[in-house]
């Protein structure tokens, strides 16, 4: 249960009697949570379990009686739900990271252990994603076709060689020309957005090299 702070001073919940009640108060971030002695006990080791039994830990009040919390209330729900139904119930937009944070101050282990897990299967899934192919076609002459192709950098690898016949003469002989085409797969980051490593398909012109890089495609199917 959930409550705001009156603003009238005047209007106070009657304390239970004794220190031991069974409901106790909590005001978290200025946001007031009401439950009992038994949930925040249920994780002996825990900062609430130690607060409410007022033995190791002492806290200040606020004019209402409820304990003080210095942290966002925003992820307490969460935290204070695990505690009396054992399970992880999060609203679709509230980040998992933030409730880890918080249940590791409260340290709450089994709950913290569950979050992790998720995070961890959550980057398993990312990095399940088929990645992307993108495709190079680099236009070269006969006899730099094996230099070319042996001096690529890493990760781009050879698809396809297309003959498109002799535009260049040297000499009395025809130097005949070939489209090349490479590629290289690109892995989804976390964020969902496709990043192409630094290095970039090139090749080291030597002495009477020519090459030329014409068209640059990217789709999931290899060129035919």
């Amino acid at each position: 249960q959930r409550m705001r702070a009156p603003s009238n001073h005047s209007l106070v919940w009657p304390e239970a009697p004794g220190s031991w009640g069974k409901w106790v108060r909590l005001n978290v971030g200025g946001t007031i949570f009401l439950t009992t002695r038994q949930t925040l006990c249920r994780e002996q080791k825990s900062f609430l379990s130690r607060l409410c039994q007022g033995e190791e830990l002492q806290s200040d009040r606020d004019e209402t009686g409820a304990y003080l919390i210095d942290r966002d209330p925003t992820y307490f729900g969460p935290i204070l739900n695990f505690l009396r139904h054992g399970k992880l119930v999060l609203d679709k937009d509230m980040a998992e990271e933030g409730v880890l944070e918080e249940a590791e101050f409260y340290n709450i282990g089994p709950l913290i252990r569950i979050i992790k897990d998720r995070l961890e299967e959550k980057d398993y899934t990312v990095t399940q994603v088929p990645p992307k192919h993108v495709y190079r076609v680099l236009q070269c002459q006969e006899e730099e076709l094996t230099q070319m192709v042996s001096t690529m950098s890493d990760g781009w690898r050879f698809e396809q060689l297309v003959n498109i016949g002799s535009s260049y003469n040297y000499g009395n002989e025809d130097q005949a020309e070939f489209l090349c085409v490479v590629s290289k797969e690109l892995y989804n980051s976390p964020n969902g957005l496709s990043s192409e490593p630094s290095r970039k398909a090139k090749v080291r012109p030597t002495s009477g090299w020519w090459w030329h890089l014409s068209g640059f495609l990217e789709g999931d199917v290899n060129p035919g």
